[in-house]
Order: structure tokens, then C-alpha cells, then sequence
């Protein structure tokens, strides 16, 4: 318990403060970003499933049509989400990019209920009609950052329901999505190469900054991987607001970021409805316990 409370800190709060980083690469083009964050990730997640005997499931699922698409999709979804949030971040939308994490969980619940055909209790259809008046309080407010919100939450809660319904292990389905990102990533470098736009290689710190992207991206992934298997899911999901409120602190406090009335409102309601849900999962989760104690 001790050890999964720690990794999950340590994943949540990697994750919070993910905008102090890449704002050191303000300089560098966000998809540029995104390309060297896919290949030193590829790099750290080949040697450490080598280092676990990992790699022959790997190779399989590359192997596997069935296992193959769905992956492939995950790897669209995940791409989406990391190249809208490093050019929010370096653009100055931090306060948005935090929103769109504080949204993931209603949405996860959402499509819950519209594709795997879950139930939702009182309490929650109470906490997602609350946060859906936070967000049409933000659209009439903020127009114009609203789509970084909503493509961040709906592109990771797709990501996830993909992940979800694909039987691989978190590694190796990583793994597999960095592979089929790979071309990619490296057709943009050599485009990009030859029209002398590429950061890296331009100065020692640069560089540096984006190899360590790398074990940016996969460090607290593993992290979280071993919280998930330590923590029960009701404090697991309670400590996830952990990483948009940091992200939320670093842009007002940070940044400089400012905030309107009517986003104001619409992150107290949207807030107010996290509350409802979270409270309402750790009673569910109460009452589990008990039942089968």
C-alpha cells in the first residue's frame, strides 16, 4: 500500500508538472516535440522490456491483427492527446490543458455507459449533469480555448476505453503504440531536417531536454502501472485530480495565466461534480468492502 501511494504521487505529480518542462522547450516546434518524445520513449520501453524478458509478447502483439488495430487507434488517440497538450502548454493555455484532465474521468464515464453499456447511479448522473453546465458555461466564455479542453479529455478517455478493451499487457501494448507512431515521428524529422527546422542537435541543452523527453513520457507511466497494482481503484481515481491541479496551479501562479468570471464559475461546477463522483465512488467502494467482508 505504501509502495503504490508512493508511485502514484510520483506518476500524478510527473504528470502535474509536466508544464514546467515544456515550457523550457517553448523554443522547439510542439510537433518536433512530440516525434523526439516518441523515439527516445520507443528506446527506454525496448530496454526495459528487455531487462524483463518482455520483448517476445511484444513482437506477438505485433504479430496480431487482432491486437493490432485497436492499438493502432489507442496510438492515434494518445498522439492527438500529447501534441494538442505541448502546444497548449507552449502557447500559454495551461489553465485549459488542466481543464481537459479535470474532464477525462466524466467523459470516461460517459462513453462507459454509451459503448461497454455501465449503469450510472444517482450521484453520478447528478456529478456529470453539474459538470456538463460547467462546460456550456465555458463554451459561451472561453470559445476560443475550449476545443484544447475537450480534445484533451476525449482524446485520452478514447485512449483508454481502446486500452481497456484490448487484452495486453500495459508494457507491451506502449510498446506496440510507440512502434506504429515511430515512422511517423521519424518522416516528420527528415522533412523537417530538410527545411532546417530541427531543434535537436542545436545546443547542448536542447538536446539534452529531449532525450530526457523520453523518460518524461514513460516514467510515469511505469509509475502508474505499479499504483494500479498496489492501490484500490477508489484511491487510485481520487489522487488522479492530483496532476490537473498542479497543472492548474502552474498556469495561474506560474504563468500568469488569468481567469474570466465565466471560467470561474465553470471550473467551481465542474469541481463541484468531481466532488459528487469521487464521493460517490468511495462510498461504492465502501459498501463493496463490507458486503464481502
Amino acid at each position: 500500500m505504501r509502495r503504490g501511494l508512493l508511485a502514484a504521487v510520483g506518476a500524478y505529480g510527473l504528470w502535474g508538472l509536466l508544464p514546467l518542462f515544456f515550457r523550457l522547450l517553448h523554443h522547439v516546434d510542439p510537433v518536433e516535440i512530440v516525434t523526439q518524445r516518441i523515439l527516445w520513449s520507443l528506446l527506454l520501453i525496448l530496454v526495459l522490456l528487455a531487462a524483463r524478458r518482455s520483448l517476445p509478447p511484444l513482437f506477438a502483439a505485433l504479430r496480431d491483427r487482432r491486437l493490432l488495430l485497436p492499438l493502432a487507434g489507442s496510438a492515434l488517440m494518445i498522439g492527438i492527446n500529447w501534441l494538442t497538450y505541448v502546444w497548449a502548454v507552449n502557447d500559454g493555455h495551461v489553465v485549459a490543458a488542466s481543464l481537459g484532465y479535470f474532464l477525462n474521468p466524466l467523459v470516461n464515464v460517459t462513453l462507459g455507459v454509451l459503448v461497454l453499456k455501465e449503469k450510472l447511479r444517482r450521484p453520478q448522473m447528478l456529478a456529470i449533469g453539474v459538470a456538463s453546465i460547467g462546460v456550456a458555461i465555458l463554451a459561451a466564455s472561453a470559445l476560443t480555448t475550449l476545443w484544447i479542453s475537450l480534445a484533451l479529455a476525449f482524446s485520452f478517455a478514447f485512449y483508454g476505453l481502446l486500452r481497456k478493451l484490448t487484452p495486453v499487457a500495459p508494457m507491451t501494448g506502449l510498446g506496440v503504440e510507440t512502434l506504429l507512431l515511430t515512422p511517423l515521428a521519424i518522416a516528420y524529422l527528415l522533412w523537417e531536417l530538410g527545411h532546417g527546422g530541427v531543434g535537436f542537435g542545436q545546443d547542448s541543452t536542447t538536446t539534452t531536454l529531449l532525450i530526457v523527453s523520453g523518460a518524461v513520457t514513460t516514467v510515469p507511466l511505469v509509475l502508474f502501472a505499479i499504483a494500479a497494482q498496489r492501490l484500490p481503484m477508489a484511491t487510485l481515481g481520487l489522487m488522479q485530480y492530483l496532476a490537473p491541479t498542479l497543472q492548474f496551479l502552474c498556469g495561474i501562479l506560474i504563468f500568469g495565466e488569468h481567469l474570466s468570471h465565466g471560467q470561474m464559475l465553470s471550473f467551481g461546477l465542474i469541481w463541484v461534480g468531481l466532488i459528487l463522483f469521487t464521493s460517490d465512488g468511495i462510498a461504492a467502494a465502501r459498501r463493496n468492502r463490507l458486503a464481502t467482508a
